[in-house]
């Protein structure tokens, strides 16, 4: 639940694979997370597929709360809007793009050398 606005942490990866364990005896949690694990064995999701996988994360979630007794405390609207600050979705969105531009630049390099030793291409 406290890492649901980074995506992939190693903390989120712990928490999701020790599910099994600490709900054994819950059939509604280990479905919400077999029905999650199964729409992330999805390859270059699209952007529906993207909004299944987030409503999969959202539904394990409440299914933890209500199996941890927060039924009436956790709503599925605080579920579903997590604080971050703006500042903080500035800084990962230009973490992202400078991550992109960086292996933009990789691309770009390795194409430049896969084309040395390579006589000129003629213009018409």
């Amino acid at each position: 639940m406290t890492s649901r606005i980074y995506g992939w942490t190693p903390d989120s990866v712990n928490a999701l694979n020790i599910i099994d364990v600490v709900f054994s005896d819950d059939k509604k949690v280990r479905a919400a997370w077999k029905d999650l694990n199964e729409k992330y064995h999805v390859t270059n999701p699209d952007q529906q597929q993207l909004k299944k996988i987030e409503l999969a994360q959202y539904k394990l979630l409440d299914a933890i709360a209500n199996a941890l007794g927060y039924k009436n405390k956790i709503t599925w609207e605080t579920i579903q809007n997590p604080y971050m600050p703006d500042g903080m979705a500035r800084q990962i969105e230009a973490q992202k793009n400078m991550q992109q531009a960086y292996f933009n630049a990789l691309d770009g390099v390795s194409r430049i050398v896969q084309n040395q030793g390579k006589p000129p291409k003629e213009n018409p």
